[in-house]
């Protein structure tokens, strides 16, 4: 049995979600068919369900990179191989904001786990097979999506440059990742994609933004309603199901 989140091989399918919130990972494993509680430990809550008769489990992986990161490596030793990160996120471009679907396709290495696995010149990019299906999904419900490059970091407060002691230099940056066109800010997303990668694994990740930096609305945040986290949910289950269908078409085309 893994460590920190209490589950051994044969625990779980080999396909996860992965929400930051412990409280959120129930609400995901209700949208697939016959779900059920797996285990808990610290922040690591589990549950599992059937998507497309495959079992598909739900993992929080808590605040962060460290968290993140412990999750992840623990899955793969249990036999798990693809990974999508269902999160939140400040927007960072004028007229992206509360409510808005966010798909990431590479991430800026703002946070510092992930430097223990490689050098910070190694690139932070999502699964190119795990990014289309999320974008599939999405637009077979036919909803708007916004595509780029997103922003991790360790510290949450950077969102807030008023607050740091070195206000000038947390304001810069921001100014420089918004006129590189990065889209959002989160705080997990370089560490998964990193490691994913070296471990011969899938991931990526699909975002629901809480305000807009570029609006200063990420200083007043509130739970956003039900109607968009499901709408958050329901896209990344099709993205899943996409995958799902895909494996199975690949692995009967091999035989």
């Amino acid at each position: 049995m893994q460590y920190h989140i209490h589950l051994s091989a044969g625990d779980i399918g080999k396909y996860v979600f992965l929400p930051g919130d412990p409280g959120r990972v129930e609400t995901i494993a209700r949208f697939l068919d016959e779900p059920r509680h797996v285990a808990t430990n610290r922040e690591y809550c589990t549950w599992e369900g059937l998507l497309e008769g495959e079992r598909v489990a739900v993992t929080s992986t808590g605040i962060g990179g460290p968290s993140a990161a412990i999750a992840l490596q623990e899955l793969a030793r249990v036999g798990c191989h693809t990974f999508v990160r269902l999160g939140t996120c400040g927007a960072l471009q004028p007229g992206l904001g509360r409510g808005d679907l966010i798909l990431a396709s590479g991430s800026v290495r703002g946070g510092a786990t992930a430097l223990a696995y490689v050098p910070a010149e190694f690139p932070a990019v999502a699964d190119p097979d795990v990014f289309a299906a999320l974008r599939a999904g999405t637009r077979k419900l036919g909803w708007p999506l916004h595509t780029g490059i997103i922003h991790c970091k360790d510290a949450f407060f950077l969102e807030e440059p008023a607050t740091l002691p070195a206000r000038a230099q947390a304001q810069a940056l921001w100014e420089t990742w918004q006129r590189a066109r990065v889209v959002a800010s989160e705080m997990e997303s370089d560490t998964l994609f990193v490691i994913a990668y070296t471990l011969g694994l899938r991931a990526g990740t699909l975002l629901l933004a809480l305000g807009g930096l570029a609006d200063g609305e990420v200083g007043e945040l509130t739970s956003p309603p039900q109607e968009l986290k499901d709408r958050l949910i329901r896209a990344g289950i099709e993205g899943m199901r996409e995958l799902i269908l895909q494996d199975r078409r690949a692995a009967a085309a091999e035989g």
